[in-house]
C-alpha cells in the first residue's frame, strides 16, 4: 500500500511539473525514475504473490500431513482397542481352560484311584474264589451224592423244583416256599434220602 501511494505522489508530481513546462531533461529523468519504480513495484508484487503461493501450499501440505496424521492416530487407537478387547477375551478363554484343565485332572486322579481300588477288590475276590469255588464245589457235589437230587435252577422265584433220583425210580419235586415252611421243606427233602447203607465193594 506504501508502494501505491509513493506512485500517486510521483505521477502527481509529474503532472505538475509537465504542466508548469519544465525543461525536457528533468522530464525524461523523471519518466525514467518512474519507470524503474514500476518495475520495482511489479517485481516486488510478483515475488509477494510467489511467496504467497508457497506459503498457501505449504500450509496446505501441512494440513494435509496433520489430518493424515490425525487419521493414523485414530486408526492406531482403534487398532488398540481392539487389542485391548481380543487380550481381555483370550484371558478370559485362557482362565476357562485352565479351570476345565484342572476339573480334568481332578477326575482323572479319581478314576485312576477307583480303577486301583477295583483292581484291589478283585485281586481280594480272586484270592476269595480260590479257596470258597472248590469247597462250594465239594460241598455241592457232596449233597448230589447224599440227597441223589438234580435241582432245577431256572424254577420261578419262591418255587424248588428238581428230580429226585432214588434207588428205584426217578420222582419229581415240586414245592412252593410261599406255602411251605421251611421246616417242613427241610424234612421232606430229608425223608426223600435213602438211609440204608450199602458199603461199597
Amino acid at each position: 500500500m506504501a508502494a501505491f501511494r509513493d506512485m500517486v505522489e510521483v505521477s502527481n508530481w509529474l503532472l505538475s511539473l509537465l504542466g508548469a513546462n519544465r525543461a525536457e531533461a528533468q522530464q525524461r529523468r523523471l519518466l525514467g525514475s518512474y519507470e524503474q519504480m514500476m518495475e520495482r513495484l511489479l517485481e516486488m508484487q510478483d515475488g509477494a504473490y510467489r511467496q504467497l503461493r508457497e506459503t498457501l501450499a505449504v500450509e496446505e501440505e501441512v494440513a494435509q500431513s496433520l489430518l493424515e496424521l490425525k487419521e493414523c492416530t485414530r486408526q492406531g487407537d482403534s487398532e488398540l482397542q481392539q487389542l485391548e478387547v481380543e487380550l481381555q477375551r483370550t484371558s478370559k478363554e485362557d482362565t476357562c481352560v485352565q479351570a476345565r484343565l484342572r476339573q480334568l485332572m481332578t477326575e482323572l486322579q479319581e478314576l485312576r484311584e477307583m480303577e486301583e481300588e477295583l483292581q484291589r477288590q478283585e485281586r481280594g475276590v480272586d484270592e476269595d474264589n480260590t479257596v470258597t469255588i472248590p469247597s462250594a464245589v465239594y460241598v455241592a457235589h457232596l449233597y448230589h451224592q447224599i440227597s441223589k437230587i438234580q435241582w432245577d435252577y431256572e424254577c420261578e422265584p419262591g418255587m424248588i423244583k428238581g428230580i429226585h433220583h432214588g434207588p428205584t425210580v426217578a420222582q419229581p419235586i415240586h414245592l412252593d416256599s410261599a406255602q411251605l415252611s421251611p421246616k417242613f421243606i427241610s424234612d421232606y427233602l430229608w425223608s426223600l434220602v435213602d438211609t440204608t447203607w450199602e458199603p461199597e465193594p
